[in-house]
């Protein structure tokens, strides 16, 4: 598997990621390099950041009265066992992201994760959190207690597009499927196991260093345990479901490589893709509403796709710009969607609603949520 830091992309080999070069043409390679080393430094104050959080739950505890403090004897015990897995956590962090330097090719600028590190460089909590949300991804795409999760947004796409790509009919090693949102790349897994040639697309940096260290450095199943639940301090129901361990990977990619061969390259959808009538088939999961303009999204995989190709599609319309301060975004319903694709010169194949499907949701939570998502099959015309 391989990818690339820059904005324009770079398509690497397949599994074996030895560096990500950035594009020359990059206008701006010191804001880039700058959002490289903010987002290592992310995951090495992991353990700073949330240790600070568990020490703030402790000195207000202090403060209480004594007799309060006397019932929150077992309270205090949990704290100490959650800072050991986010001890734990941290390690495993360690690990994921030891070899990141070198991948995308910025070995000699170290970031050492100290005090002068994290002030001259702004790291957000918001980054710190989506260190968060990438452990939960990881439960998500690659532990078996994620298996529920995958076979409901992952499993039909994968199912519809072997049934269009009949093995009788198609040499499947020649059927060019692109995945763009890949996140940790267990979708371009798959479908790459089914003996397609498959590519994903990511933006996030996050997801690129994690799922290198999962594709690539896991060499057998369950090798790591993380503890995705530990930042979860509402609605549960005992302390050990906060305390759940995950392990993962429930399938090692190297140990058990797929038929066909796979990809990662980094960068913006909108702007590495532009060959057109190149794809066989594109998959979305959890993606078009990453958009500002989602039209624009549409217009792209209409243009990239071969006359005859399909578009298979899953997941909610949450508009992730919709609330964004100073952010631009439309937010069409389902309903005007629908309309845009038609008018665009797609043929709808399919086009199924309430579809049961939930996302990186904690299992055991007294909160339950899932989205009512769309699925949509969708032919660009030979003609």
């Amino acid at each position: 598997m391989e990818s690339s830091s820059s904005t324009k992309g770079t398509c690497l080999p397949s599994q074996n990621i030895d560096g990500i070069v950035e594009d020359p043409v990059l206008e701006d390679m010191e804001e880039e390099r700058k959002n490289f080393f903010k987002i290592i430094a992310a995951f090495k104050y992991y353990r700073h950041s949330s240790v600070s959080e568990l020490k703030r739950k402790e000195s207000f505890l202090q403060t209480l009265p004594t007799a309060h403090q006397g019932m929150l004897v077992s309270y205090q015990e949990h704290l100490h066992n959650l800072k050991r897995c986010i001890d734990i956590n941290a390690q495993v962090i360690k690990q994921i992201i030891q070899d990141a330097n070198c991948l995308f090719q910025n070995a000699d600028h170290n970031i050492e994760p100290d005090q002068r590190t994290s002030e001259s460089l702004k790291i957000r909590y918001q980054d710190f959190q989506k260190v968060q949300i990438t452990l939960k991804q990881i439960f998500r795409d690659w532990s078996e207690h994620g298996k529920l999760e995958r076979d409901q947004c992952y499993k039909p796409i994968v199912e519809e597009i072997t049934s269009f790509f009949e093995p009788t009919k198609y040499d499947l090693s020649k059927v060019k499927i692109l995945v763009p949102g890949a996140g940790l790349g267990r979708l371009i897994y798959e479908l790459a196991c089914q003996g397609f040639y498959c590519e994903g697309n990511e933006f996030s940096l996050f997801m690129l260093i994690a799922s290198n260290f999962v594709l690539n450095r896991c060499v057998i199943e369950n090798q790591c345990t993380i503890y995705p639940w530990v930042h979860q301090f509402v609605n549960n129901l005992s302390k050990k479901n906060q305390l759940l361990p995950v392990s993962f990977p429930d399938v090692s990619p190297t140990k058990c490589p797929p038929k066909g061969i796979m990809n990662m390259v980094a960068g913006d959808f909108l702007q590495v893709y532009r060959d057109e009538d190149y794809w066989d088939c594109i998959a979305t999961c959890f993606f078009i509403d990453c958009a500002n303009n989602i039209i624009e999204f549409i217009e792209v995989i209409k243009k990239i796709l071969k006359p005859g190709g399909i578009w298979v599609n899953l997941g909610p319309l949450l508009y992730h710009f919709s609330d964004v301060p100073h952010e631009g975004s439309i937010e069409p319903t389902y309903e005007d969607l629908v309309e845009i694709i038609r008018s665009l010169g797609f043929v709808i194949l399919k086009n199924d609603t309430d579809i049961v499907t939930t996302y990186s949701q904690n299992p055991n939570s007294m909160h339950q949520s899932h989205y009512k998502s769309i699925y949509l099959v969708c032919q660009k015309p030979i003609n």
